[in-house]
């Protein structure tokens, strides 16, 4: 049973109005966008009757704990569904909904799934960093794993592959529209998220993360903290004509990682981010059944914990604990004594990780994670730019205005785009959190209705992790390509300080 096959019910929203019928989008699925073949994620052959029923923790109390809850995973889907339920009233301060689009777009997405993947869905890979090391077909991962000795257990291949997926997430902000990497193994060009998970794995495996000169194929702290702007502009291949979003920020990013990795208890005395392994298949809320079974609260709690320090300490902050990935927003509750009550949170960057790490500890290690379906869909520019250009959210005319303004402004910097004008934001703005709110929440409506569409039922459903990967996330570059051909940016352009997107 794959990793993201036992599915809860989870309460969504269900439009009022959208009726079913043929997309007006199809025109974008046109032969520009070729049948691709991707690898199949693992499944391994569980018999569910011996997994034993493992109770998940409940959620903080946010009156007793707020800054427990609003860094809980739980917090994410609760708090966003009351921006939702303003969106369906049309009661938005920053967008107009139009719900009879909503059926447009889950056509459209559904196109694009069946387009790559009919009638074989079950063979949908998890959202997760590994496809993208393996972009154009090439399977990275399997051949830097071909390359370390049979000796290596499976243990200690889960470890490097940890650490490489690491730090690849978290140098996955936004990249912007000029810049690309060339690989150098094959001389071809990569932009955006595959050109960073290329240009990462090309670093690891240079060993520019590593402080042992005999295993480059690590990550540590020490390696780490000789990290320079300098170091990794070379390294992404950054240039004033070949400029990338928020490289001081990406860099100073993994410099409080090798600070953050100095946690023994969770990192080990290597000061590994693979160590993690260890510490999971340790921990009490682990169970042994016939695999490793680990409650996904108890991996997104170790991975907020340990990574904490790394969030720029300017972030929303309730009594000197900063939240990380969590803002304040206009179309939330507002109580003065409560002033937990306005923020929504996020955790982008950490739900990506965690998507992305299960995959080598389930592929590698057998490790099976209950839970899951308490992740929401990544509310980043490709998932929520295709809200926007399939016409289901509208930016409101003041905001519009505002957001083009600081376009014009920004265009006037050196390596800054200037062509294909949009709104641009940044990240802490009222606009964009509510945009990644709504985000949020249509990806959950969406999940019910893609699957409608495609007539899965029961336990053939897609889960979100796959509907992420084969329908939203890439539906959203490819309008973006066809709407915007020269920067193939999104309809809502985020100013990245390379820790957010």
């Amino acid at each position: 049973m794959g990793l993201f096959s036992r599915r809860h019910h989870i309460i969504t929203y269900k439009p009022r109005s959208a009726k079913d019928h043929d997309s007006p989008l199809s025109p974008l699925l046109s032969p520009k966008y070729p049948h691709h073949a991707f690898l199949m994620a693992s499944r391994i052959n569980l018999d569910m009757t011996s997994v034993p029923d493992i109770p998940l923790p409940k959620a903080p109390d946010p009156n007793v704990d707020p800054v427990g809850y609003l860094r809980s995973i739980y917090a994410v889907r609760e708090r966003t569904q009351l921006v939702m339920e303003k969106a369906l009233k049309n009661q938005l301060h920053h967008f107009t909904v139009d719900m009879t689009k909503f059926a447009d777009t889950a056509h459209y997405v559904v196109a694009i799934i069946k387009r790559d993947f009919e009638p074989n869905y079950s063979s949908i890979p998890p959202h997760g960093r590994w496809q993208h090391f393996d972009v154009g077909g090439r399977p990275r991962v399997d051949q830097l794993m071909a390359t370390w000795l049979s000796s290596v257990d499976a243990h200690e291949r889960t470890r490097r592959l940890i650490d490489l997926f690491l730090v690849s997430v978290l140098l996955d902000a936004g990249a912007g529209t000029k810049w690309q990497y060339k690989s150098k193994e094959s001389g071809k060009f990569f932009r955006r998220s595959e050109g960073l998970a290329v240009a990462s794995l090309e670093m690891f495996k240079m060993g520019m993360f590593s402080s042992d000169p005999d295993q480059p194929c690590q990550v540590d702290s020490v390696g780490l903290g000789r990290l320079t702007t300098e170091r990794m502009a070379k390294g992404l291949q950054v240039t004033e004509d070949n400029p990338i979003d928020g490289l001081e920020g990406r860099t100073n990013l993994l410099i409080r990682l090798g600070d953050a990795l100095l946690n023994k208890q969770i990192f080990g005395a290597e000061a590994r981010p693979g160590n993690m392994l260890d510490y999971l298949l340790s921990h009490p809320s682990t169970r042994a059944s016939s695999v490793p079974i680990v409650p996904l609260p108890t991996l997104w709690d170790t991975l907020m914990d340990g990574l904490s320090c790394i969030w720029p300490a300017t972030r929303t902050q309730i009594d000197g604990v900063s939240l990380g990935d969590a803002w304040p927003c206009s179309s939330m509750p507002s109580n003065p004594n409560e002033p937990w009550e306005n923020i929504v949170p996020f955790h982008k960057l950490t739900q990506w990780l965690t998507y992305s790490l299960m995959v080598p500890m389930q592929k590698l290690t057998n490790v099976h994670f209950v839970g899951v379906e308490l992740m929401t869909g990544l509310p980043e520019y490709r998932n929520g730019g295709l809200l926007v250009d399939t016409g289901l959210l509208t930016l409101k005319p003041d905001d519009t205005m505002r957001g083009l303004d600081q376009y014009h402004l920004n265009a006037t910097r050196q390596g800054q785009p200037n062509v294909e004008v949009v709104p641009l934001f940044t990240a802490d703005d009222d606009v964009i959190v509510e945009w990644r709110a709504l985000t949020v929440g249509f990806l959950d409506m969406l999940l019910d209705k893609v699957n409608d569409l495609l007539n899965l039922h029961d336990k053939d459903k897609l889960s979100l992790a796959q509907m992420l990967e084969a329908g939203t996330w890439k539906g959203g570059r490819e309008i973006a390509e066809v709407s915007r051909p020269n920067t193939k940016g999104p309809p809502i352009m985020i100013q990245s300080d390379g820790t957010v997107f």
